[in-house]
């Protein structure tokens, strides 16, 4: 496997476990749905999650325990571990190969392009890895991502895995267009003069700032599309053996589900336009927190493998004075 793979791999993997919790958090805000009347047909549970507040003192209230904190973790940890090496990958792959073509280097429109092909590709594992993480996140009961794997396998087989897949495709090409560009720009604005000696605590915390940036970015530019994204998701599925308040189930009759583009009207009929920035504040916390550590992990592999930025440099000076 290439250096790139498996510093994708574990820093995706270390990131995960750093932001589910928050990312709990935010998933069930944007599943949330408004309070009803009791004349609605609309069955009781549905309006519980109604009772859940967005204000900063009642996030606490989405921890039922400490279990919860790690809830929908084990899908993400083994597909997240395997989509971030992916992405990475297919971003450096593609990079070189439009540079190339293109007969362009440094080009920051190209980094946005390599970008959303990376993200393009990592759609066979993202897609049902989103599906059963916000499955496990927004479950009353405590239940095991292979238990709601088995469930929807049974249920629907490969094709429900990969439900709410358009969206969650168009989501990750624009979103990690902006990623590797927002990390490649602020990384430019802050090197160093050339020749200029930077220590290990300079040369981390601008990895850590560069990060941290790169993801609120990301997640600024496309959380519209992330909440559409859940909404899908997060619809109930035939055969259900049990229903979910925060999913507004259903035991007594099969749901009918609906596509991105009707979630996305009754959600703005539910909201007008503040809908679909819902937990944005708490997403915006993480993302710079994950992608913070998560690219300084990246960038630590790929040192200690003999591929980091400055060692790639050398190289690719050395191999440009060789020619």
């Amino acid at each position: 496997m290439s250096a790139d793979f498996w510093a994708g791999y574990i820093s995706g993997a270390v990131g995960i476990l750093i932001g589910n919790p928050l990312d709990l958090i935010k998933v069930r805000l944007q599943a949330q749905r408004p309070s009803v009347s009791s004349s609605s047909a609309i069955t009781a549970p549905a309006s519980v999650a109604a009772s859940i507040h967005v204000g900063s003192s009642a996030y606490i209230r989405y921890f039922g325990n400490s279990a919860t904190l790690v809830t929908g973790t084990a899908a993400p940890i083994l597909g997240y571990g395997a989509l971030n090496a992916l992405l990475f990958v297919s971003y450096n792959r593609s990079e070189a190969a439009l540079n190339k073509v293109l007969s362009t280097r440094d080009n920051l429109w190209v980094t946005w392009l390599a970008g959303a092909v990376g993200g393009l590709a990592t759609w066979v594992v993202s897609t049902p890895t989103e599906l059963i993480k916000c499955r496990a996140q927004l479950a009353t009961q405590q239940l095991t991502s292979w238990a709601i794997t088995k469930q929807i396998w049974q249920g629907e087989g490969i094709r429900g895995l990969y439900f709410g897949g358009a969206i969650t495709a168009i989501r990750d090409s624009v979103g990690y267009g902006f990623y590797f560009w927002s990390y490649e720009l602020s990384t430019r604005w802050l090197a160093a003069k050339t020749g200029a000696e930077v220590s290990l605590h300079q040369e981390a915390a601008k990895v850590l700032l560069c990060g941290g940036l790169a993801g609120v970015v990301t997640w600024a530019s496309i959380f519209p599309l992330d909440v559409v994204k859940t909404r899908v998701q997060a619809q109930p599925w035939n055969r259900q053996p049990d229903s979910s308040p925060l999913l507004g189930g259903d035991i007594n009759r099969p749901e009918k589900r609906f596509g991105a583009l009707k979630v996305a009207q009754d959600a703005y009929r539910e909201g007008g336009f503040r809908v679909f920035f819902r937990g944005l504040t708490v997403c915006s916390v993480r993302a710079f927190i994950v992608n913070a550590v998560q690219w300084t992990v990246y960038e630590w592999v790929m040192h200690e493998l003999g591929h980091g930025r400055k060692q790639r440099t050398h190289a690719e000076a050395m191999e440009a004075q060789t020619v």
